[in-house]
């Protein structure tokens, strides 16, 4: 509790955060999103602070009772065992050293595939997937194909126009309208117009030639707000609108993704803030931030290729392209944000030790990266098992939250962990824990719980910490 305790709470409120800040979105169900699953990793944060410690203690020694064999060797517990450790280290010393000998070759290539992963992102088009997109099993899906059939896609997903009059009953304003609609294409059918008991308002039916999720209905919303129905009411002092269920989800689309950029400004300058108190240096949060952003570009560009692009979609049991539902950017991003920071600290924090031991870097990283890639690729399996079974869900939007989470992760703890972060770390030398000293003044977080540590002898078979994300 002196040491892990402090992690889990500083991992699990900067996830907190993170996630909360989907307020950033101006919609109300996304703000929703958000503080729910806040509020189940404040609840399992709590658990971990107490309920956890309490039942190891009534458990004492007989949590050992039933040991699993290990197939992996560990120099640590084989001294501990009163054998000699292998004199080639582990897998994951001499691969770290590999990293470390060969830093900027393992950075170009990290960087190239990151890039080349996360190029798909360039393409991406939000929008809300309809029934059409569901398995052909369930009976929406079979209503959905039975109409587009039998009338056309656009039946399935209709705008709605409201026309407010300038005077009740202005037919010639009605009329005007009905004929610009019509002349417009991309409009298959414009339906008659029903004006209010009072006259003062008029609801125009229209109907679209493509289906409610395509791009092209999308830009036949954009056009009739832009230039069809402002120049048919002209100057008769009427206003037009478009609405309807298939605009709201394009008004949703375009306000999540004008938000996104400062959604991820705010998360990113968080995580800044944070890691340079942690460890006092500028470098190290601002490469971090960086490895942030290209691990969740990569998911994202994974996730455009699978779900709109189609590479690979029955792999995923998806039967048709659907556009990316607004929301799963951001929630992504918000949960990739907080395990990226554990995996980050988890890492760091044992290369700062060792380099504040030994004033290498290369021996920092190397004994960082041996010390904490098992516990880190045995939290990253966890969680991709966990979200992959997402996928398994028949609904196109928890397909595409699972999938993208679980490349996420992988990517992370293999890409960046494994090949870019002792790269890069290697690359800048001391310059890692350069902090100017106008900054002096800033507080350090300890969140290792370094004093008692020190105080108390570390015993040869002392299990590793693990990161609060597992």
């Amino acid at each position: 509790m002196a040491t892990a305790g402090a992690a889990v709470l500083f991992a699990g409120t900067t996830v907190v955060v993170a996630i909360c800040g989907l307020l950033v979105s101006g919609i109300p169900y996304v703000a929703r999103l958000g503080y729910m699953a806040g509020l189940v990793v404040a609840v399992m944060m709590l658990a971990a602070l107490t309920l956890l410690p309490a039942i190891i203690g009534a458990v004492g020694h007989g949590i050992d009772r039933w040991k699993v064999p290990s197939l992996i060797h560990h120099p640590d517990r084989a001294v501990a065992e009163g054998r000699d450790p292998e004199p080639s280290g582990t897998v994951w010393e001499r691969w770290a050293t590999l990293v470390a000998q060969h830093a900027w070759p393992f950075a170009i290539i990290a960087v190239i595939i990151l890039l080349t992963i996360a190029l798909p992102v360039l393409s991406m088009r939000l929008g809300e997937s309809d029934d059409g997109n569901l398995p052909t099993s369930t009976t929406q899906r079979q209503a959905y194909d039975l109409v587009a059939e039998g009338f056309g896609p656009g039946y399935n997903g209709p705008l709605l126009v409201v026309v407010q009059l300038p005077s009740p009953g202005d037919d010639a304003v009605l009329a005007d309208v009905t004929t610009a609609l019509n002349k417009t294409p991309g409009v298959a059918t414009v339906l008659p117009p029903q004006v209010s008991p009072n006259g003062a308002v008029a609801q125009i039916g229209v109907l679209p030639t493509t289906a409610p999720d395509s791009a092209q209905t999308a830009d036949l919303v954009g056009t009739l707000r832009g230039s069809v129905l402002p120049a048919a009411v002209g100057t008769t002092g009427a206003r037009a609108y478009v609405g309807g269920v298939t605009a709201a989800f394009i008004d949703i689309g375009d306000r999540i993704s004008s938000r996104l950029p400062y959604f991820i400004g705010a998360v990113v300058l968080l995580s800044f803030i944070l890691l340079m108190l942690v460890f006092h240096s500028v470098l190290v949060p601002l490469t971090a931030a960086v490895m942030n952003l290209l691990s969740v570009a990569a998911a994202y560009g994974a996730t455009v290729a699978v779900f709109q692009w189609g590479w690979a979609k029955g792999l995923v049991g998806l039967e048709s392209t659907v556009p990316i539902v607004p929301f799963v950017p951001m929630m992504m991003f918000a949960v990739l944000f907080g395990l990226s920071m554990d995996y980050q600290v988890f890492l760091l924090t044992r290369v700062r030790e060792e380099y504040d031991r030994t004033g290498d870097t290369r021996q920092g990283v190397v004994q960082g990266l041996a010390r904490t890639a098992r516990v880190i690729t045995s939290a990253a399996l966890i969680m991709i098992f966990v979200f992959g079974a997402f996928v398994l869900n028949p609904t196109p939007e928890v397909k595409m939250f699972g999938l993208g989470l679980a490349f996420a992760v992988l990517v992370d703890a293999t890409i960046v962990r494994m090949m870019l972060v002792p790269s890069i770390m290697e690359i800048l030398g001391d310059a890692n824990w350069w902090f100017p000293k106008w900054l002096g003044f800033l507080p350090r977080l300890d969140i290792e719980g370094g004093d008692d540590e020190q105080a108390m002898p570390e015993s040869p078979d002392t299990p590793e910490r693990i990161p609060a994300g597992v």
